[in-house]
């Protein structure tokens, strides 16, 4: 929890993260990495948890989905949701993000699997990561 960042002055949010390198797994000789990344959010006019404890700064949250959904061009929802049922709501003036890894990576012991819910109506827009 203490990896997110909430700055409503600044209509930001930005979360640092250890993503799965799903490039180095799916490589001709697989690895399993971790590198630090961090995910930021531009224009953000309000920012709501649902199964989040902003005081437990020790809190894991694991990333599994990041969707927009346009309401008035161009503004929309982003909702990022975290395993356990645990999902940030961010109204965004517009869709403006950028997902930076910060430095090396590691090595780790196994690679993430989910259970990926199928939707009767799909979002294109919708980014599923581990």
């Amino acid at each position: 929890m203490s990896d997110v960042l909430w700055r409503p002055e600044e209509k930001r949010l930005v979360l640092a993260v250890n993503r799965f390198d799903w490039e180095s797994a799916q490589a001709a000789k697989p690895e399993y990495r971790r590198r630090r990344t961090a995910l930021r959010f531009e224009r953000v006019l309000s920012c709501k948890c649902r199964d989040v404890n902003p005081a437990g700064k020790d809190g894991v949250l694991n990333l599994l989905a990041v969707e927009f959904s346009e309401t008035a061009a161009p503004s929309g929802v982003v909702t990022i949701t975290f395993s356990g049922g645990a999902a940030l709501r961010l109204e965004v003036e517009c869709l403006e993000a950028e997902l930076a890894d910060l430095g090396p990576s590691w090595t780790t012991a196994a690679c993430p699997v989910h259970a990926v819910v199928e939707d009767a109506s799909p979002n294109p827009q919708a980014v599923r990561k581990g």
